[in-house]
């Protein structure tokens, strides 16, 4: 991302960027922009339902609230190895109709979740103050 951004820049510097290509970079930095704020607000509902609700951590445990429909929010690492253990997660929620998101690291949703390792996938059980994105 940083890099488009640079190239951008130096393009418009250099005034030899054409319209198509600077609709282009400016769409590009919005989307970018657009997943930064989703995934740091996915972390924080993490945290304030770890606080102030219930939260349960883990694949397994996490495919069986989608299941039972007792998730109310998931979120998964894109970062997981090999994504087989994860692949799941984003169709089961689609057909239970459960907010889904995925985040760029595992280690960073194992700190969302008050955990001292990493983790792969967490379900929001009660959301306590936490609130959630819209279905997609």
């Amino acid at each position: 991302m940083s890099e488009d951004i640079i190239l951008y820049s130096l393009f418009w510097k250099l005034n030899t960027l054409d319209k198509n290509t600077m609709l282009r970079a400016k769409l590009l930095q919005s989307i970018s922009n657009q997943e930064v704020q989703n995934t740091m607000d996915a972390y924080k509902i993490i945290e304030t339902a770890r606080k102030t609700g219930k939260i349960e951590k883990g694949t397994n445990e996490v495919t069986k609230a989608i299941e039972r429909g007792t998730a109310k929010f998931v979120v998964y690492a894109g970062d997981v190895d090999p994504k087989e253990i994860v692949q799941h997660i984003p169709l089961l929620c689609k057909d239970k109709k459960i907010p889904c998101e995925e985040v760029d690291s595992k280690q960073k949703l194992g700190i969302a979740a008050g955990l001292p390792v990493s983790a792969s996938s967490i379900a929001v059980i009660e959301l306590g103050e936490a609130k959630i994105p819209a279905v997609k």
